[in-house]
């Protein structure tokens, strides 16, 4: 048992989690979450515990591959229950009362704009690494107009076989990625599905920096990002000043 107190946003959150899953307790779910994060239970930890390793925890699947899901009881309402409880673990559902400001947009809405998906995991903030960030906030941006259309779950993507790929097959349709960090591999999948990786490391507030974006589509876009907004191929470099 750890020596180091749990805080009361921690508890609060273990108690929830442990009401989402079928016959487990309070306790149990504590040594579940002790044995995973090495007895360190904080907000901070809990933020990176993934569905495999929770169910796992529970003996109810075990897995001959990363992400390859296996037994007779792994069906879809025992996996859904686990990824609630991730949920609530990594603090979601007070994000849930306080839903995101999505807007309505529909293809045509926005002329001469582009589709950004941004890696995070709270609020409106570039803060998640590619393979691991729980959700895609997804931003229609033209020069003059930015909306947030959608916010896509990552989730799943532990329960895939090929989780980069599963990833990026989420945000296949925004051509520009922002993220704090990406591995190479994923960075080389990222590529070869025309979608242009921008790395912040220093991450922060999302909307301020899609303004420096839609500065540069205003001014002088530089020829990656011309070629995307489908400027001709013998003006992208013209007028660009670096």
């Amino acid at each position: 048992m750890t020596d180091q107190p749990i805080s009361n946003e921690v508890a609060l959150r273990i108690a929830l989690a442990a009401r989402a899953l079928p016959d487990v307790s309070v306790p149990e779910l504590i040594g579940a979450l002790q044995t995973n994060l090495d007895d360190n239970i904080s907000e901070e930890s809990l933020s990176t515990l993934t569905v495999t390793q929770l169910k796992r925890s529970f003996g109810n699947i075990y897995a001959v591959d990363e992400g390859e899901w296996e037994g007779e009881d792994a069906n879809n309402q025992d996996i859904a229950a686990f990824k609630a409880a991730i949920r609530i673990l990594w603090g979601e559902q007070e994000e849930c009362e306080h839903p995101l400001p999505i807007e309505p947009y529909q293809e045509g809405d926005m002329p001469n704009s582009i589709r950004v998906a941004v890696a995070s995991n709270t609020a409106e903030q570039l803060d998640g690494h590619f393979g691991s960030c729980h959700r895609y906030l997804i931003y229609q941006l033209s020069a003059d107009d930015l909306k947030l259309i959608d916010v896509r779950s990552a989730l799943e993507a532990d329960l895939s076989d090929n989780k980069n790929q599963f990833r990026v097959n989420l945000i296949k349709d925004c051509p520009v990625l922002y993220v704090v960090s990406i591995g190479g591999p994923a960075a080389a999948q990222v590529i070869q599905a025309n979608i242009y990786p921008m790395k912040i490391e220093t991450g922060g507030e999302i909307r301020p920096i899609l303004a420096d974006l839609q500065t540069a589509i205003a001014n002088s876009p530089p020829p990656w990002l011309a070629k995307i907004l489908g400027i001709a191929a013998d003006k992208r470099v013209k007028n660009y000043h670096a």
